[in-house]
C-alpha cells in the first residue's frame, strides 16, 4: 500500500499545473492533502482526483484558508472531522480515518509566524493533538500521523538551522514538542529510512530557495511502533512541482 501526503497551498491553484495527471500516475492507495484553501461547494464540476477514491473534506471555516481532505481507495470503517475542540475544529485541520490494521491521522498543523498568538495557538494545537493521538493508543489503534507539523525538527532538517534558531518553525519549544512525540514511541519514518539524509519538503518562494535548495522538512509520516515493521520505504517526492512543498510517501504491507 502506497500512501502519499502532500500541502497543495491551493488546491484551485495546482488543479491548472496537471494535479489530477500526476495523481493518476502515481496512484496512491490514500492521498492526504493539506492547505487547501477551498470548499467541496467551490470546486463543484472540477475533477480532482480520479473516480476510484473516496473523498473525505475538512475545509476551514474561514474562506481561502487551511482545511484537509483524504482520498482512498479502501473506504474507511470510520471518519472522524478534527479533534472535537471548537477553537481548533473551526479551522479544518484534521482527518481521521479507521482502516483494520490502522488508524490514519491527516493532520495540518498551526504555522506561528504570524504573531506570539498564533505561535501560542499552535503550540496549544501540538499538546491537544498529542492527547487526542495517545487516547487512540489507549484503545489499541496503531497510528499513521502525517502531513504538514510546520517545525523542522533537527539541525539536519533545514538548510541553515543557526541564522533561523529564533524564528517560528525551528523555536526549540517547538523542537521540544517533536522530541516529546518521539519519546512517545512514535517513529519519523524518513528518519527510519535515511538516518543522515539531507532533503528538505519545502522551500520559501522568495529567493530562488527550491533552485538553491535552501529549504526545510516540515512534512512527516510518524507511525506507532506496532507498524514499524510492516513499513517497507518512506521517501520525498522530490521532483514534484505545483506547491512550494512536495509530496512525501511511504510503503506499508
Amino acid at each position: 500500500m502506497e500512501i502519499v501526503s502532500f500541502n497543495v497551498n491551493g488546491l484551485r491553484a495546482i488543479i491548472k499545473k496537471g494535479f489530477k495527471e500526476w495523481v493518476t500516475n502515481e496512484n496512491p492507495d490514500i492521498l492526504c492533502l493539506q492547505e487547501i484553501k477551498a470548499t467541496k461547494e467551490k470546486l463543484k464540476g472540477v475533477t480532482i482526483a480520479p473516480e476510484n477514491y473516496h473523498s473525505y473534506w475538512n475545509p476551514g471555516k474561514r474562506a481561502g484558508y487551511s482545511g484537509v481532505i483524504t482520498f482512498s481507495k479502501e473506504e474507511p470503517l470510520d471518519v472522524q472531522f478534527g479533534m472535537g475542540i471548537e477553537k481548533f475544529d473551526t479551522e479544518g485541520r484534521l482527518i481521521r480515518t479507521k482502516y483494520q490494521d490502522f488508524t490514519l491521522l491527516n493532520v495540518y498543523f498551526p504555522n506561528g509566524k504570524m504573531s506570539e498568538e498564533r505561535l501560542k495557538f499552535k503550540l496549544d494545537y501540538y499538546d491537544a493533538f498529542l492527547e487526542f493521538s495517545e487516547n487512540l493508543k489507549k484503545k489499541g489503534e496503531e497510528l499513521i500521523i502525517t502531513g504538514d507539523f510546520n517545525t523542522a525538527h533537527k539541525e539536519i532538517d533545514l538548510a541553515n538551522p543557526k541564522e533561523n534558531e529564533k524564528y517560528s518553525g525551528f523555536l526549540p519549544i517547538e523542537r521540544e514538542w517533536l522530541n516529546k512525540l518521539v519519546s512517545k514511541g512514535y517513529i519519523d519514518t524518513f528518519r527510519l529510512f535515511h538516518p543522515e539524509g539531507k532533503q528538505y519538503t519545502w522551500w520559501t518562494y522568495r529567493f530562488k530557495a527550491r533552485e538553491r535548495n535552501i529549504g526545510w522538512r516540515i512534512d512527516y509520516f510518524f507511525i506507532t511502533e506496532g507498524l514499524m515493521d510492516r513499513v517497507r520505504d518512506s521517501i520525498i517526492l522530490k521532483d514534484v512541482y505545483g506547491s512550494d512543498h512536495v509530496p512525501i510517501l511511504i510503503e506499508i504491507e
